[in-house]
C-alpha cells in the first residue's frame, strides 16, 4: 500500500483519537473507513485485517497495523516525533505514560450514570492537579525549553495537550495555577498543524456523548459497568 494512511474505526474518539492528534500534527493527511455497524467490523475480522480481532486498525507503509500503541509508535519514528536518541526516547515514553493514565481516568466516564460522571470528574481533576499536572509543570521548569523533551515538538507534548483538553471540556479552569502548562498549551495550539487540528471542519472528533455509548455498544459490542475510582 502506498498514499495516505487509512484509519478504520468507528465515529468516536475512542481509541483512534491519539493517532489522528499525531498525524494531524506531523501535517499528514490520511483518510478514515468508520465502521457503521457490527457487520463491518466482522468483514475486517474475516477478511483476515485484524491480528487480534479488534480495532483501531491503520493500514500505513504495507502494514495493517492493530494495537493503539504499536501504532503511535510508529508514526511518532516515522515522522521525527520520538526524539533524537534512545535517551530522549525514554523520556518521551515515560510522559506519555503518565499522560495515559491521565487519560484513562477519562475513557469510561461516557458510560457512566449521571451521578457517577460527577464523581469521576472530581476524581480526575483533583488526581489531574495533585499528581499529573504538578509533574509536568516541574518537567518544563526544570528543562526550561518550550517542549517537554529535547528542543523540538514531539509525541510527549502533542499527547499531554490532548489530555489537558479533554479535561477542560469537564472544567474549563483545570490549568489555573499551573502558569507554565498554560504557556505550553498556548504554545503548542499555536503550532500551524495542530492549530488546523483543532479549528472548526478538521478531522478532530466532538466530545463523546450518548451517541458515543450508543455506537461503541452496537458495532464494537463493548459493554461498560464501571464506577468512579
Amino acid at each position: 500500500m502506498s498514499g495516505k494512511p487509512v484509519l478504520h474505526y468507528v465515529s468516536v474518539r475512542g481509541r483512534m483519537e491519539p493517532v489522528k492528534w499525531l498525524l494531524a500534527a506531523a501535517g499528514v493527511e490520511f483518510e478514515e473507513r468508520i465502521l457503521k455497524t457490527k457487520d463491518d467490523l466482522q468483514k475486517l475480522r474475516t477478511d483476515g485485517c485484524l491480528l487480534f480481532q479488534q480495532v483501531p486498525m491503520v493500514e500505513i507503509d504495507g502494514m495493517k497495523m492493530v494495537q493503539t500503541r504499536a501504532i503511535l509508535n510508529y508514526i511518532a519514528g516515522k515522522y521525527n516525533l520520538y526524539g533524537k536518541d534512545l535517551k530522549e526516547r525514554a523520556l518521551i515514553d515515560m510522559y506519555v505514560g503518565g499522560t495515559d493514565d491521565l487519560m484513562g481516568f477519562l475513557l469510561s466516564f461516557p458510560f457512566l450514570s449521571a451521578e457517577d460522571k460527577v464523581k469521576q470528574c472530581a476524581f480526575v481533576v483533583q488526581k489531574a492537579t495533585s499528581r499529573y499536572f504538578p509533574a509536568y509543570e516541574k518537567v518544563l521548569k526544570d528543562h526550561g525549553q518550550d517542549f517537554l523533551v529535547g528542543n523540538r515538538l514531539s509525541w510527549a507534548d502533542i499527547h499531554l495537550l490532548e489530555a489537558i483538553l479533554m479535561l477542560e471540556e469537564k472544567k474549563s479552569d483545570a490549568l489555573s495555577g499551573f502558569p507554565l502548562l498554560q504557556a505550553f498549551k498556548k504554545r503548542i495550539s499555536s503550532i500551524p498543524t495542530i492549530k488546523k487540528f483543532l479549528a472548526p471542519g478538521s478531522k478532530r472528533k466532538p466530545i463523546s456523548d450518548d451517541k458515543y455509548v450508543e455506537t461503541v455498544r452496537r458495532v464494537l459490542r463493548m459493554y461498560y459497568d464501571v464506577k468512579p475510582n
